[in-house]
Formats: C-alpha cells, sequence, structure tokens
C-alpha cells in the first residue's frame, strides 16, 4: 500500500512539472483535459496552475511597485557610466541610488516586506538591480576622485624651497679655512669638517608653513565624492586611491628635495664628500616635510573626509608613514656609519633638525599604534644621532692626544695641529646646547674625562661641554709639550711653546670659550706664556752675554787685560752674530709677542753691550757697529 501511494506521488510531481513546463504556453489547459482524462487523479493539477498564476501575478504586482525615481537614477548611472565628467544630474542620481538601497536594506533588516514572504523573491531582485547600479556608480566616482587629486595637484616650488633654505642656512667654513694646503697632520688633518653658521629667519626652519597640496575648488569636488563613496561603504576603496596618489605625490617632493631612496648598507658605501651633500639636503627636507608638507597634508585629510575623523586619520597615516621612514632610516644609518672628525658637525646639525621637529611629528602622528611608532622610530634615531655625536667626539679627542707626526717645523710656528683644533673646538661652541644635552647621557665617558685630568678643581664649575672641551685643550697642551722636544736647542723649544700656547690663548680669548674656561684658566696660561719667554731668553743669551762680564779680565792697563778685553768683545760678536742668524729665520706670527721679545732681548743685550764699551779701556767699537747690533735686534729679529 505505502509502495502505491509513493507511486501515485511520483506521477503527481510528473505531471506538476510537465504542467509548470507549459505554463506560458497557449496549450496548458487543453493538456490539463487530457491529463485529468487519462486519470481523474490528475485533476487536483488545476488548482497547482491557479496557485502559481497568483504567484505571477504577485511578481508583476511588485514589479510594478518599484519606485520610479529609483529606476530613474539607475538609468542615469548605467548611461552615463563612460562620460568624461560628473554632471549634477550624474550626481543627484547617485544620491537617490544611495537613498534607496538604504531604504530597502532598512527595510530587509526589519522584516517590513508589504507583500509578505511570496514578495521576498521579487524585492530581493530590485535590491540587486539597486546594488548592480550603485556598484557601477561607485566604481564611476572611483575613477573621477583619482583623476581629480592628480589633475589638481600643486606641485612643490623648489624655488620657494631654496629660497626658504637659504633664509636659514648658512656658511660653510671647511678645513682649508683653518691651515694652509700644505699642512699635514697624517689621520687627524685629512678631516675636512664643515659646519653651518645658523642664522635664525621666517623659513621652514621656523614656524610651521602651509602649503596648498591641491587646488582648492578641486578639495570640494573630493569632499563630495569621498561623502558619496563613505555612505555607500565604499570608504575603503577610497581610502586606497587617495593614499596611492597622495604617496606618489609626497615621493616626488623627496625628489625635488634631494632626498634619495638609499638602503643603509647604500648609504655607508657613498663617498663623504658626496654624503655631506646628501645630509644638507636631508636636514632641509626634514624641516619641510614635518613643518610644512605633512601638516598642510593633515590639513588636506580633513578637509576631504570631514565626515570621519577614523578616516581621515587612517589615511594620513598611510600616506605620510612612508616618507618619515625614509627620512628616519637615513638619520639611522649616517648615525651607524664610520666614525671621523670631518662628520661631527653635520651630525650635530641633523641631531639639531630631527629634534627641532620631533615635537612636530608627535602631534601630527596621534594614533596610538602608528603614532606611537613613528615617535619611537624618531626617538630611536635622534639617540642613535647623539650617540654618534658623542662617540665622535672622544674619537677626536684620542686622535689629538695620540696625533704623533715626528716632522719638526724649522721655524718653530704654530703647528698646523694646533690651528685645527682650535679652530674646531671655536666651532662645536655654536653646539654648546646640543652637545649638553647629548653629554646628560653619556656619563661613562664624562667619568673618564674626569680620571684624565689630574686637576679636576677647574671642572667643577664647569657644563658638561665645558668640561669636554677643557679636557681637549689639554690634550692639545700634552701633545704640543711632547713635539716641542723634539727641537734639538732649548731656545728654539720655548718659542714654538710661545707662539702655540699663545695663539690657544687668543683663540680662547675670542671666543665664548673664555666664558666656558674661566678667566682663571686664562691667567694660568698667561703666566706660563711669560715663563716661556723667560726661558727663551735665558737658554739663548747667557752665553753671549757671558762674554761680556768683568770677570776674568783683571786691570784694564796690563797688556793681558788688552787681550782679553779684544777676546771678549771678537767672541760676543761672533755668538752675536751666530744668534741672529739663525733665530732671524725663526717666526713670531704675533705682533705684539713678536715686538715684546724684541723689546726683552733689547733691555737684556743692549745695557750690558754698551757697559762692556763704555769701560775706561784702550779698546772700543766703532759707533757704526753698536748701531748696527741695536739696529738689528730692534728691527729685523724674527720674522713675521
Amino acid at each position: 500500500m505505502a509502495e502505491t501511494t509513493e507511486g501515485q506521488d511520483k506521477v503527481l510531481a510528473t505531471a506538476q512539472r510537465i504542467v509548470q513546463s507549459l505554463h506560458n504556453t497557449s496549450d496548458t489547459d487543453d493538456m490539463l483535459l487530457i491529463l485529468s482524462a487519462f486519470d481523474n487523479r490528475l485533476s487536483t493539477l488545476s488548482s497547482f496552475v491557479s496557485s502559481d498564476d497568483s504567484s505571477s501575478g504577485a511578481q508583476r504586482s511588485a514589479a510594478s511597485a518599484v519606485d520610479p525615481c529609483f529606476e530613474a537614477a539607475e538609468q542615469i548611472v548605467l548611461n552615463e557610466a563612460d562620460t568624461s565628467s560628473l554632471t549634477d544630474d550624474y550626481l543627484a542620481a547617485v544620491d537617490d541610488l544611495i537613498q534607496s538601497t538604504e531604504e530597502m536594506n532598512l527595510n530587509y533588516r526589519d522584516g517590513e516586506l508589504q507583500d509578505g514572504f511570496q514578495a521576498a523573491g521579487p524585492r530581493c531582485d530590485v535590491m540587486d538591480r539597486a546594488e548592480n547600479a550603485l556598484h557601477v556608480a561607485m566604481m564611476r566616482l572611483e575613477d573621477e576622485f583619482r583623476h581629480i587629486l592628480i589633475r589638481n595637484t600643486v606641485p612643490l616650488d623648489p624655488e620657494r624651497v631654496h629660497r626658504s633654505s637659504h633664509s636659514s642656512s648658512t656658511v660653510a667654513i671647511a678645513a682649508s679655512d683653518f691651515f694652509d694646503d700644505n699642512e699635514s697632520l697624517g689621520d687627524v688633518s685629512s678631516a675636512r669638517c664643515s659646519h653651518q653658521r645658523r642664522c635664525r629667519g621666517v623659513s621652514f626652519g621656523g614656524d610651521d608653513v602651509s602649503l596648498d597640496l591641491i587646488h582648492q575648488d578641486a578639495a570640494i569636488d573630493l569632499r563630495q565624492i569621498a561623502d558619496r563613496m563613505i555612505r555607500s561603504g565604499y570608504e575603503k576603496e577610497c581610502c586606497q586611491v587617495y593614499c596611492t596618489v597622495r604617496r606618489d605625490v609626497l615621493d616626488a617632493c623627496m625628489v625635488i628635495l634631494g632626498v634619495e631612496k638609499l638602503s643603509i648598507e647604500e648609504v655607508q658605501r657613498v663617498e663623504w664628500r658626496l654624503l655631506d651633500d646628501k645630509i644638507k639636503k636631508w636636514i632641509q627636507a626634514v624641516k619641510v616635510i614635518a613643518r610644512g608638507l605633512l601638516p598642510s597634508e593633515k590639513d588636506l585629510c580633513e578637509q576631504i573626509f570631514s565626515g570621519s575623523d577614523l578616516i581621515k586619520e587612517v589615511c594620513f597615516l598611510e600616506t605620510a608613514k612612508a616618507c618619515v621612514m625614509q627620512l628616519l632610516n637615513f638619520g639611522e644609518a649616517v648615525a651607524i656609519g664610520r666614525r671621523s672628525s670631518e662628520k661631527l658637525f653635520r651630525i650635530l646639525d641633523m641631531y639639531d633638525a630631527l629634534a627641532g621637529v620631533f615635537p612636530d611629528l608627535q602631534s601630527l602622528f596621534m594614533d596610538e599604534e602608528v603614532g606611537d611608532m613613528v615617535s619611537s622610530e624618531a626617538k630611536g634615531v635622534l639617540d642613535s644621532l647623539g650617540e654618534a655625536a658623542i662617540g665622535t667626539f672622544v674619537e677626536f679627542e684620542n686622535a689629538v692626544q695620540a696625533e704623533s707626526s715626528r716632522k719638526t717645523l724649522q721655524n718653530g710656528e704654530i703647528h698646523p695641529l694646533t690651528r685645527y683644533v682650535m679652530n674646531y673646538v671655536k666651532l662645536l661652541l655654536d653646539y654648546s646646547d646640543t652637545l649638553n644635552a647629548v653629554l646628560e647621557n653619556a656619563e661613562d665617558e664624562l667619568r673618564q674625562v674626569k680620571s684624565r685630568n689630574s686637576d679636576n678643581s677647574e671642572m667643577k664649575s664647569m657644563s658638561l661641554i665645558g668640561q669636554r672641551l677643557l679636557a681637549l685643550i689639554k690634550s692639545l697642551e700634552s701633545n704640543l709639550e711632547e713635539k716641542s722636544r723634539m727641537y734639538e736647542g732649548t731656545a728654539m723649544q720655548y718659542i714654538f711653546l710661545l707662539n702655540n700656547i699663545l695663539y690657544i690663548v687668543q683663540k680662547v680669548k675670542d671666543s665664548e670659550l673664555q666664558n666656558l674656561l674661566g678667566d682663571n684658566w686664562v691667567k694660568k696660561r698667561r703666566g706660563q706664556i711669560r715663563q716661556y719667554a723667560t726661558q727663551y731668553l735665558r737658554s739663548s743669551w747667557s752665553k753671549a752675554l757671558s762674554c761680556l762680564k768683568d770677570e776674568g779680565i783683571g786691570g784694564s792697563s796690563s797688556n793681558a787685560s788688552k787681550v782679553a778685553l779684544k777676546d771678549r768683545f771678537k767672541n760676543f760678536n761672533a755668538r752675536f752674530e751666530d744668534i741672529y742668524r739663525i733665530q732671524t729665520a725663526w717666526k713670531v706670527p704675533d705682533p705684539q709677542l713678536r715686538e715684546e721679545l724684541r723689546l726683552s732681548i733689547s733691555e737684556k743685550v743692549l745695557p750690558a753691550y754698551r757697559s762692556f764699551l763704555g769701560r775706561d779701556t784702550p779698546y772700543s767699537a766703532p759707533y757704526e757697529t753698536k748701531k748696527y747690533i741695536e739696529c738689528k735686534i730692534g728691527n729685523r729679529y724674527f720674522q713675521v
């Protein structure tokens, strides 16, 4: 019995499918009569046909209930999908589509379908039409958003950047300004340090500068498109387009600013003169990017994506992060590179530049995750630059202390090392605040400086940079003491020390070094200079003046005395000529020291000479000889 019933159900199902397949033909009624005549059990098919007709009617009714406004908007969007520009009618149609889609989604979610369950199919068809049309519209808006961004971008003005750079920049001073080209210091003298004397002015180095990144009219159009895309759920596509275009623009700005994309390994392989130029461009770029381009980029994001705080923040972060990391990577590459004295000033310039814009970067990147990452990276590079500066300074101290060239200067003048070190120190004074800041994190090195110096009392009241510079100058003085011992004659040793110590004192007095080292330091060196001058006179003239003494001459009337006087006079003249011949080749560059030494020689030699000639003896030198000696001592002793 069960099998019979199952067979009947299969027959009915097959008949229903036949009728359904013939539903839209004119032979449907005839087929129903034939099937009923064949088996009365198939008479129930008429109710199936009736039911199916009523369903088709519902579909036709639902289709006829579609909003004419939606259909008109759909027609405009589909017809104008490939037009060259957006019209007001097109944007209005997009708004209608968005509104219709929102209403349909709301009705579908809330179960407010007016035609019951059987109308769900037709309703879904209409929603599919709406979403398809909306997708076409969004693709059209996305393309237009991209084109407007590209067409209306205002390129960075190289001339404005150039003018800004010159208004805040610098006079480079090379090591060739410190001493002549033919002077050599081995490893130390090969350095070519350059420094920027910084003039404060209105520039990217000062207050923030607002830049027009796109034409203002375009910003309005972009905001209208962005609002529609965000409202339609296409915010991701909108952000991707914005970030892609603006990242390319920032890359182009980096090229204009002279900043290349280099790996750490590539930076470290660059020859110093080329790297020095790249560092100068990097310093300017850091200021332009952090105080000009990025604030303006953030303003642009706020204009275009004003409707969503999250989206405008995400777009700015994704756009700006790459160029900031490029700058920081270059800074890190320089910081971990090979250290040499010539790089110190550039490293300090980089530290100053990055430290100056660090608060700007923190205020720009406020996002908790990305902002912390950028701030952390910038702080890490800043610390690396500070450590590199300290390490370079320490190595310079060690190089000065260990410089051991054996070549003596034949004329006893100022040693190239003295000129180089003192000018180097003088330039470092412009970075006193920076060096004090970085030295605060260098306690170990600072203790080593203190332990190297016996007179720690001088350091107690000094700043950290003052202590460093004092240690450096002491290292120089110790080196000069060693170099003076390479001269055979003690007189030349003291002339060498006189010239070099006086040069050091003058450099200290003519700069802020005197305030750092103190008046007591200057007084001690002045006393040292007087001591060297006294020792020079003693070592140079003691033997010559001994010829003019009375010891061993006896009475003036004896023949022996006359011979002795004559021999004394000849010996003095010979020694004088010998001293004069040798020491007139020596150099005393400072005019005041030169004149004081001449005066000291005159005061020591001429009175003894005149006294010797004034004795009541039968021998006397001619008047010309007296004037000759006085003239030699007074006018032509020592070279300039």
